[in-house]
């Protein structure tokens, strides 16, 4: 896609100054049905919907790497009813953009606590990730049965391990080092993190590589969310000045 085509169907976003890595936490959707007196489920399940509009939208414009918290470890403590839905969904989810994502080019991978999930999602979901890993594309990262202090303490433990063994000395010890031992070892840090809904937290996402990541926070409950007001924040991101603690 050239410049005169991005213009003309997505503003006057510079796509040379584009993210390398957005990271979005998806909130608001049991909000979202409350307000509409439906069943937390239903705004689950409209939720997908825009998951599908954000993806299509990184995808055409050329951005490398979209990371989702789908599924964080505390989410395990909602209603089982509610938590066996959210895994219907995801798995659904997975088998029916399988074609999509092979025929766009985009890559699936995953991050967090895999094993926990049920057998017949974690199944779909390397399928998914097996057929599509030679794709070239976007890079859509779920992060599912995810929690930004557990990778911590899992990152710990295995360069303690590395460090008992003796093939890592404590003073080689690096900030790279402990990024190479993170799910997100083959990544850059996020460049810009979204989080719907308004809440100003961050809530256990990404804690290690979001430390010079520019947020943005928007009131609008993800079902709302949509590619105009995606494409208006990435314009509002190539405003910022990204100085990483220098002057």
């Amino acid at each position: 896609m050239n410049s005169n085509d991005f213009s003309s169907v997505y503003t006057d976003i510079d796509i040379a100054n584009l993210p390398c890595h957005v990271a979005i936490i998806m909130d608001g959707n049991g909000r979202w049905a409350k307000k509409r007196i439906l069943n937390r489920i239903e705004g689950h399940k409209k939720g997908v919907d825009v998951v599908r509009a954000i993806v299509r939208t990184c995808s055409k414009i050329g951005i490398p790497i979209l990371t989702l918290y789908a599924f964080s470890t505390e989410n395990w403590q909602r209603p089982k009813t509610e938590v066996a839905a959210l895994m219907f969904i995801l798995k659904n989810f997975l088998e029916s953009e399988q074609k999509e994502m092979v025929d766009n080019n985009i890559r699936l991978n995953a991050i967090g606590q895999i094993e926990k999930l049920p057998k017949n999602v974690r199944q779909v979901l390397h399928q998914t990730i097996n057929l599509t890993k030679k794709n070239t594309g976007l890079m859509l990262n779920l992060a599912l049965s995810y929690g930004g202090r557990d990778e911590i303490v899992r990152m710990v433990r295995e360069i303690a391990i590395k460090t008992k063994e003796g093939t890592i000395e404590p003073d080689l010890i690096t900030p790279k080092l402990v990024s190479d031992f993170l799910y997100t070892k083959a990544m850059p840090d996020p460049d810009l993190l979204i989080r719907t809904s308004g809440e100003m937290r961050i809530s256990n996402f990404l804690l290690w590589q979001i430390a010079y990541t520019e947020i943005f926070v928007t009131k609008t409950l993800w079902p709302d969310f949509g590619k105009q007001e995606f494409l208006q924040i990435l314009k509002h991101y190539q405003s910022r000045e990204r100085r990483f603690g220098k002057v």
